[in-house]
């Protein structure tokens, strides 16, 4: 058995089987560690989404921005913004189904044995493991219960742009999507700066690449989000594995037992 994990795949359906078979994947051995952004800006979301939840145990899947973006539109009453491609899901004859598939998977996986942790934007520094799981697990909660419509309508939004422990409701709810989900520049605080989206050298005054800030834990962050980096934090410790593909990069799939990265161009 084999345990693969893969970047931000955003509907490119045929990439994402093309890159499976150049490292052999097989569903009935393996599995695939999914970093969130399944679907939308590609071609192809639906054959994605319908292929990803076929795979059942052989998956271990977080939710990215995109991904929530798809559950605010089916349950939250949101608007479709001009760029998206979920159409083919919220039209197809089995979409129910299939959200509610999305619904129930996680913000964040942590493999305790192997130092591994992944999330769609990362791991800020103001939170340890055992807390960022445990909030993860709070907001799975939320989206999987009876206040899923309440938080889809009031998901969007860059306030409070920093972690307390005393938020509540609707502002904690958003704070934790934020971290886990759009992350990219942090100040020292915690504060999240959510406008900024090109790589390392545009860091706004104040604030750096949240991978830039030290932690005392020994583990290993995988994540996605953020395909201006083409996968290059200079770290080891943090890998990231959006490298673009929707935009005309490659996709990248990592074996997480030789640490190799297998890339197929977009």
């Amino acid at each position: 058995m084999t345990d693969f994990a893969i970047g931000d795949i955003q509907g490119c359906y045929d990439r994402l089987r093309a890159v499976l078979d150049k490292v052999g994947f097989s569903p009935s051995r393996d599995c695939l560690w999914v970093a969130g952004d399944l679907i939308n800006r590609g071609p192809s979301s639906l054959e994605t989404l319908r292929y990803l939840e076929s795979l059942g145990s052989a998956t271990r899947v977080v939710l990215g921005n995109h991904d929530l973006h798809l559950l605010a539109v089916a349950l939250g009453g949101h608007p479709p913004r001009k760029k998206d491609t979920l159409a083919e899901i919220l039209d197809a004859p089995d979409h129910h189904r299939l959200i509610d598939w999305l619904r129930r998977q996680s913000l964040c996986v942590h493999d305790p044995d192997r130092r591994l942790f992944m999330a769609h934007a990362g791991l800020p520094h103001i939170w340890s493991v055992d807390q960022a799981t445990s909030l993860a697990r709070e907001l799975e909660a939320v989206i999987q219960g009876s206040d899923a419509e309440e938080y889809f309508t009031h998901m969007y939004g860059n306030e409070p742009a920093c972690w307390d422990d005393r938020l509540t409701g609707m502002l904690r709810w958003r704070s934790i999507t934020n971290y886990f989900t759009r992350m990219r520049f942090i100040a020292g605080d915690g504060t999240l700066e959510l406008d900024t989206k090109e790589s390392v050298g545009a860091a706004p005054g104040g604030y750096s690449p949240w991978f830039q800030f030290p932690r005392r834990e020994e583990i290993t962050v995988l994540f996605g989000h953020w395909a201006a980096l083409e996968g290059k934090t200079g770290s080891e410790r943090f890998i990231g594995l959006d490298t673009g593909c929707v935009w005309g990069g490659a996709l990248t799939i990592m074996n997480l037992d030789s640490g190799e990265r297998i890339h197929c161009d977009c």
